[in-house]
């Protein structure tokens, strides 16, 4: 696929509230519109930051988290945003091992530099970007299927990101994936998370199964959880920050929710410090502990994963 610099970005894809810039680890489009601020990498098709624009005297706070510490290109993906886990999630099940090593966790979408397909702006203002990655000679080391990806990302007052997966093979290929949200949250220990009670999840901490209590999932401790067998729309609880901010999902049998805590994340090079405590990751996933890449797709067949974002101040929920 023909590569694009920033300055055929710049010149074919620039538009009203959008244009591109450098970034570390590839070219970046840049928002500002009266509904949003955002930034998307082209590499991994990946929306670093996205900032809804608060109601007359509100200050703006961002909605993603991302953190300082980041390595941008060379192979890593970017830590927070919203990275794009496909065509699998966490390490890979009856993993190959191409050419003698471990296949890369959450698959390679999030560190591959995507194609910028389309940019422009809907008549309701938002700013509609589509990424395209197809299947080449590098992908097909990896995972030996001919594949179109394309991501649509929807930038306004919500945040919208839908990962829409083509079998252009001439057999049917299994996959999972999980649209990654970083959620900036005022302090982890001090938010709840609503939609997931009585649950069953998978515990990837424990490695046990078992199902949730009737109350809101909050947090004391390192958290990662595969809830299953959920397409109902989860709502972080912020107090800190005095705001909820809700996840909604389409294309999506489970919910992830993870934060490292303490411990794991001063292992965590990219991370460190205390940026731990300000996020929590709930995520739209195609995914079940049970039944690894559990999504079948026969040749010509689509499937679309995606999840919409939105912030509400505390006060006009009952």
């Amino acid at each position: 696929m023909t590569h694009q610099d920033l300055a055929s970005l710049q010149e074919q894809f620039s538009v009203e509230g959008a244009s591109w810039r450098a970034g570390a680890g590839g070219p970046l489009l840049a928002v500002k519109t009266e509904q949003c601020e955002a930034l998307v990498s082209v590499y991994g098709a990946h929306v670093v930051a996205w900032t809804p624009t608060p109601p007359t005297g509100s200050a703006p706070r961002p909605a993603l988290f991302c953190s300082p510490r980041t390595l941008w290109g060379g192979g890593k993906a970017i830590r927070g945003g919203i990275p794009v886990c496909w065509p699998w999630f966490g390490a890979r099940a009856n993993d190959p091992r191409p050419d003698g090593k471990a296949s890369p966790a959450h698959g390679f979408a999030r560190t591959r530099p995507w194609f910028v397909e389309d940019v422009g702006v809907a008549d309701n203002g938002r700013v509609e970007v589509v990424f395209l990655l197809v299947s080449d000679d590098d992908t097909l080391a990896l995972w030996p299927h001919a594949f179109e990806a394309r991501l649509r990302v929807s930038l306004g007052a919500t945040l919208s990101v839908a990962l829409e997966i083509t079998n252009v093979d001439d057999a049917p290929f299994f996959m999972e994936g999980a649209l990654h949200s970083y959620l900036t949250v005022g302090d982890v220990g001090a938010v709840r998370v609503l939609g997931l009670e009585g649950t069953r999840f998978f515990d990837k901490v424990t490695g046990l199964t078992s199902s949730s209590s009737r109350e809101p999932l909050t947090f004391a401790g390192e958290t990662d959880r595969v809830y299953v067998g959920t397409r109902q729309a989860v709502v972080v609880e912020d107090p800190v920050l005095g705001r909820t901010i809700r996840v909604e999902k389409t294309g999506s049998q489970a919910t992830v929710v993870w934060n490292p805590w303490l411990e794991k994340a001063t292992t965590m090079t990219d991370l460190g410090g205390d940026a731990w405590r300000s996020f929590v990751c709930v995520e739209a996933a195609a995914v079940d502990p049970a039944k690894p890449g559990m999504i079948e797709l026969s040749p010509g067949a689509v499937h679309t994963l995606s999840t919409k974002i939105s912030v509400q101040a505390a006060r006009s929920l009952d």
